[in-house]
């Protein structure tokens, strides 16, 4: 069957760029075909410097002719609808056609030829590409990533006809811009194509320019008894900015080498788009570099790495300089500086967070069984490399310079590293931070990034999620989960709002506030220290429940609390936050947290509905809940799990249709002599596993907890079998209730299976 192949050719195309084009021009091919009814055997793209390239096997020469009944207005409508209708179809009144009294409109469209629907297709897709930035030129009004030169559009051989903004399609491409014939030559077919780009060098799959740019380098590294340092991301990029890639391995000057190797790496990568080499002997750095160029020189590449690594050594100078610098300024003499950097409008200062992150961490030190005092001290220096010059130069290295600089100050290697590895887990294969001290301060780090944000009512919405807030919960699940930390996350947002009083300095004001109400924590003139020794309960209890107050400061320290005060602005020279209420903003974040925590166990291949069953119980404590959803999904998965859950089902079925005829009776079931067995026996296991249930959700031995209610399986079974819940005689049906939410009752108690599907 015949093959479409269509070229986009144009001025260099950010490498950044390329993946997601071919992949949109890929989906906007397949959509256009399919909505004409015309379905491809394959279709491929490929994305360089300067093309976009598509290929379509097995796809028809004409599309299929096209029925289709169009519903219309009913029998009896106004003429004027009926008219209205006729006209949207094409057709005569005469055409209509009477179904279940409705008129309906037989259409029958011919089926057009593929190069006539293919000229729409590219017309469209090139007019509506979803470039993230795009440009004009010329006198055109075409907005293309870079000018578009040339279209190639060939269906079975011969060019499809049509022009875009004066660029007429064709059969004539381009080679490589320096070392091609520099004349366009024809291509024929995808074969033909891509046998020619080859010959004139360009290789278009990016797959094969990966591989041909690590053979090169391997093969060099290899040749001076040397080691290439992996980057997958690095390698992506240079893929995309040659056509015809060239490794070239060069010298750097070995000097450079007492640099930490991060800055190093990093100085090479994001200037330059070099990859670093390391011995294999000692396992560091080398004093060489690869480079990948766009050609193959006539002297093997010995200019190009000789200019190369005279403009590195100029990069490296700049780096050196920041280091020498930098390590005149301790990091606890940087603090001052955070004070005059903006976090956000509605939370302050950098430095005021580093006092919020010192308070949670000395409040989570002791949950994780860390030094109080070394989390502290690392919380408050957490941030400081923020304001030296390497990390303005290089801000992916953020943290890292942090744990240099400390080390050079002679700082406790356990604090460095809390330092180094405080915004971890970064992403989905980053690993979590297990040293104490480091999970402290990370959690803290994590927590006042998910409630500051949660409190000022900047939650994420949909896809956008500009504080990263997912990112920053996954963090603390991943954390909670691995090291199997007891911390509750209300009382970690609790935390978080206790250390909101680091806030109020001389000077200073606090403004918290509810919905409706508002209150304003007047500006001290004395240091807070001695006023909170004797105000602290009060005015952590009034912050935490959302309560509005006012504090009057006297130059005697006479501090008054004045709920009956209307709240106001704050005195000149106050600062003013406004923070939802504790009990709204650790609702919130818990549920963020369970939705994030289904994403984690979905993946493990745990039901989000079973996450479901435990957060209804009010559970905020994480390693519990996913203990119990383990327990609860092991459970679920025997006869006596998923006869129970049905047993479980029957009873809510019947109990709520009680409920609403009016209140359940109350109190325990009791035996009757005259009643059935079943129900006795039932009564009997009841006695039997509610304290075998109590004693293993004491000892958070679900799994117990889970073989305690299976002993329920089969009373339950019987019970539904010999005995009629609604008995004529009152005083029957009314103990058989209370027998049936004593059930409900107790299985509650470790679940609510009322969430589980099934």
């Amino acid at each position: 069957m015949p093959q479409l192949l269509i070229e986009l050719f144009s001025e260099e195309i950010p490498a950044r760029m390329q993946v997601q084009a071919a992949r949109d021009f890929e989906r906007m091919a397949r959509e256009h075909l399919a909505a004409e009814g015309l379905l491809p055997e394959g279709l491929k793209t490929f994305a360089g410097p300067r093309r976009l390239t598509l290929v379509a096997e097995g796809l028809p020469a004409a599309q299929g002719d096209r029925h289709e009944d169009l519903k219309g207005p009913r029998v009896g409508s106004p003429d004027q609808a009926i008219e209205g209708f006729l006209r949207k179809a094409g057709i005569a009144r005469d055409q209509l056609v009477e179904k279940d009294g409705l008129w309906f409109a037989h259409i029958h469209r011919a089926g057009r030829p593929t190069p006539e629907i293919v000229a729409e297709m590219v017309d469209k897709i090139v007019r509506n590409f979803p470039w993230p930035k795009s440009m004009t030129w010329g006198r055109g009004t075409l907005r293309w990533v870079r000018p578009l030169k040339r279209i190639v559009c060939l269906f079975d051989g011969e060019v499809v006809a049509f022009a875009i903004d004066g660029i007429a399609s064709g059969d004539v491409t381009e080679g490589h811009r320096f070392m091609g014939s520099g004349k366009p030559f024809k291509v024929k077919d995808f074969d033909s194509y891509r046998d020619k780009l080859a010959a004139h060098f360009v290789i278009l799959d990016p797959e094969e320019r990966k591989d041909r740019i690590m053979d090169g380098a391997r093969t060099l590294c290899f040749a001076r008894n040397l080691e290439l340092v992996e980057d997958e991301g690095l390698l992506a990029e240079v893929a995309g900015l040659a056509e015809w890639p060239t490794s070239i391995l060069g010298d750097m000057d070995p000097a450079f080498l007492d640099l930490p190797p991060e800055v190093i790496r990093t100085s090479m990568r994001t200037h330059q788009k070099y990859f670093a080499v390391r011995d294999p002997r000692s396992d560091k750095l080398a004093p060489h570099f690869l480079t990948v160029a766009n050609i193959e020189a006539a002297d093997g590449g010995k200019e190009i790495a000789r200019g190369n690594g005279k403009v590195l050594s100029a990069r490296l100078n700049d780096a050196r300089f920041f280091w020498d610098e930098d390590r005149k300024t301790r990091l606890e003499e940087r603090l001052p500086k955070l004070n005059g950097v903006t976090f956000h409008a509605k939370l302050g200062t950098l430095g005021e967070r580093v006092e919020r992150l010192e308070m949670l961490a000395r409040d989570i030190a002791p949950r994780v069984g860390a030094d109080v005092a070394k989390a502290v001290l690392a919380a408050r220096l957490s941030k400081s490399d923020l304001t030296t010059a390497m990390v303005g130069e290089f801000p992916e290295l953020q943290g890292l310079m942090g744990a240099y600089y400390a080390r050079e100050e002679k700082l406790s290697a356990i604090v460095a590293d809390a330092i180094r590895d405080h915004y971890r887990p970064i992403g989905a294969t980053d690993e979590a931070p297990a040293a104490p001290v480091t999970m402290a301060v990370a959690l803290a780090e994590k927590l006042d990034t998910l409630t500051a944000f949660f409190a000022i009512d900047e939650k994420p919405t949909g896809s956008r999620d500009p504080y990263a807030l997912r990112r920053a919960a996954l963090g603390v699940i991943r954390i909670l989960l691995q090291s199997e930390v007891r911390a509750p996350i209300r009382q970690l947002v609790g935390d978080w709002y206790h250390a909101l009083k680091c806030f109020v300095d001389p000077g200073r004001a606090l403004y918290v506030s509810t919905r409706r109400t508002t209150g304003y924590l007047g500006a001290l003139a004395r240091s807070p220290s001695r006023v909170f020794e004797v105000y602290v309960d009060e005015f952590e209890d009034a912050l935490l429940e959302g309560k509005p107050y006012v504090v009057a400061v006297a130059e005697d320290f006479d501090i008054r609390f004045d709920r009956s005060a209307p709240a106001g602005d704050p005195p000149e020279g106050g600062v003013a936050y406004e923070f939802r209420p504790y009990p709204v903003v650790a609702d919130e974040v818990l549920e963020f947290l369970a939705d994030r925590l289904k994403v984690v166990l979905r993946d493990q291949g745990k039901r989000h509905d079973l996450v479901d069953a435990v957060f209804a119980l009010g559970d905020d404590d994480l390693v519990r809940i996913v203990a119990k959803v383990q327990a609860l999904d092991s459970f679920l998965t025997t006869e006596d799990g998923a006869n129970l859950l049905a047993g479980f089902k029957r009873a809510g079925n019947i109990l709520r249709a009680e409920e609403k005829k009016g209140p359940l009776p109350a109190g325990p079931a009791v035996p009757v002599a005259t009643a059935p067995a079943e129900e006795g026996a039932l009564i009997k296991a009841l006695d039997q596993v509610e304290p075998q249930v109590a004693r293993a959700l004491h000892d958070e031995d679900f799994s117990a907890a889970m073989r305690a209610l299976s002993g329920l399986r089969g009373p339950v079974d019987a019970f539904f079998e010999g005995v009629l819940v609604n008995s004529e005689v009152a005083a029957e049906r009314e103990n058989r209730l209370r027998l049936l939410a004593q059930v409900r009752d107790l299985m509650g108690r470790v679940a609510d299976f009322s969430q589980i599907n099934g």
